[in-house]
């Protein structure tokens, strides 16, 4: 008789948006997720928020071209916040706009300078492209600082998912290279641990959004043979990292009811453990991007209020 395995039920509001959700993305679907990733935020949908998009190419890692975008509003007074944006998708798929629409909000509330940066993907460009890209980036946001027109000492980091694992090695690299100085670095239930040896990860296989399996995928692509070794770096997989004393305050958010859960809770309480002050959030009945998937719902709602909250509060420091 096959085992049963226990877990936290979904919310019963949310569930009902997994009906068309493939559970397992496999290595040969990474084509099929490029071309049916959503555009996310157009530029007509900015425009009618009263935001600008100027998109610019600088070099990433090694030296090869990468693009970037800087959106602010139209009418940006100058010398506000900073906003470094690093989207997700399993860190093989996504592009620069995915995800920005947690993002705009926070531009025209608080006349924000944002820069999102078109990393690139593996398994053609492997660790440590993502990471590197995405750091070249910030460091090339902070040093256009005056230029952009923002406050360098107002600088958050955000990533979702594979964005939030990168932005998270991304706040591990600034610190440890002696990079921007970052008020904060806002983590939505992000991709930080390759081990694949979670409690949480044995729950969601073949069930959910981006189940175990999904998770061994992206992170063999990003990895290759070096997955689940010794032979890993704290940026690319910022769960391993022994020390995380001097990084920026934090806002960690999952649901209880998908992979990264325990990997998100252990990091919060590394954090803690380092003196590092973070916020974490673990949603009950929350899937991997509940709220991106079922925004209409309560939970996703009360998850969208906490974090803008969070930020409202470092941005206006």
């Amino acid at each position: 008789m096959p085992e049963t395995i226990m877990r936290p039920p979904y919310d019963r509001a949310c569930e009902g948006a997994l009906a068309d959700m493939p559970p397992t993305m496999t290595a040969d679907m990474i084509p099929a997720m490029r071309e049916g990733t959503s555009i996310d935020l157009t530029d007509e949908a900015m425009s009618a928020m009263g935001v600008a998009r100027h998109d610019f190419t600088i070099q990433g890692f090694g030296g090869g071209d990468i693009g970037i975008s800087v959106m602010k509003r139209k009418d940006h007074s100058g010398f506000g916040p900073g906003i470094f944006h690093t989207h997700g998708g399993g860190m093989v798929a996504g592009n620069r706009m995915t995800g920005m629409h947690v993002v705009l909000p926070w531009i025209v509330a608080h006349d924000a300078v944002a820069v999102t940066v078109e990393y690139r993907l593996a398994p053609e460009f492997p660790d440590p492209y993502p990471v590197e890209d995405c750091y070249a980036a910030l460091l090339w946001m902070a040093e256009q600082a005056e230029e952009l027109g923002f406050d360098l000492d107002r600088l958050m980091i955000v990533g979702a998912s594979a964005g939030g694992g990168l932005a998270a090695g991304c706040a591990l690299l600034a610190r440890d290279r002696h990079g921007p100085r970052l008020t904060g670095q806002v983590l939505l239930c992000p991709m930080l641990d390759d081990r694949d040896r979670t409690v949480s990860s044995a729950q969601y296989d073949g069930i959910g959004v981006w189940d175990r399996s999904s998770n061994v995928m992206g992170w063999t692509a990003l990895l290759g043979g070096r997955r689940a070794t010794d032979d890993v770096s704290i940026y690319a997989a910022p769960a391993r990292a022994a020390d995380l004393s001097g990084l920026p305050p934090a806002f960690i958010d999952c649901g209880s009811a998908e992979v990264f859960r325990d990997e998100d809770v252990a990091y919060a309480t590394a954090l803690w453990a380092a003196g590092v002050q973070a916020e974490l959030h673990v949603w009950p009945g929350g899937f991997h991007g509940f709220d991106m998937i079922a925004p209409d719902t309560g939970l996703a709602r009360a998850a969208v209020a906490a974090r803008d909250s969070w930020v409202a509060r470092h941005l206006m420091r």
